[in-house]
């Protein structure tokens, strides 16, 4: 019974040494930088380093177009006011045919004030 118990913990011993050796052998390949994964990983972090960079340039960008876009809608939308304005001054106007229809100007009179007026006020 020694005997049976001996070899299969031999063969397990064995088996063991065989599966640290390809495993081995396995992590190795798995880390040499120049073939397998190691060089991959290698690129893929070079290429997460540019991307990060390229995305804060980017949002950079963003944000100075954003600031720019802001303030020339603020100025548009104070434009658009004062047109606001001088449209509804034009409405204010007589028309250019209304003059020759109706020949009479209109007076404005413009009166002093009395003197006494300005005593009795005081």
């Amino acid at each position: 019974m020694e005997l049976i118990a001996d070899i299969l913990l031999g063969a397990g011993a064995l088996g063991a040494a065989t599966y640290c050796l390809v495993l081995s052998r396995r992590l190795a390949a798995f880390t040499r930088l120049e073939s397998g994964m190691g060089g991959a990983i290698a690129v893929l972090s070079a290429q997460v380093d540019d991307m990060t960079r390229a995305l804060d340039r980017a949002r950079g960008a963003a944000t100075s177009s954003a600031e720019a876009l802001e303030g020339r809608t603020r100025r548009a939308e104070q434009v658009a006011e004062r047109l606001e304005l001088l449209l509804a001054a034009m409405h204010d106007l007589p028309e250019p045919g209304m003059a020759e229809q109706n020949p009479r100007r209109t007076r404005v009179v413009r009166r002093r004030a009395r003197p006494e007026r300005l005593e009795a006020a005081e």
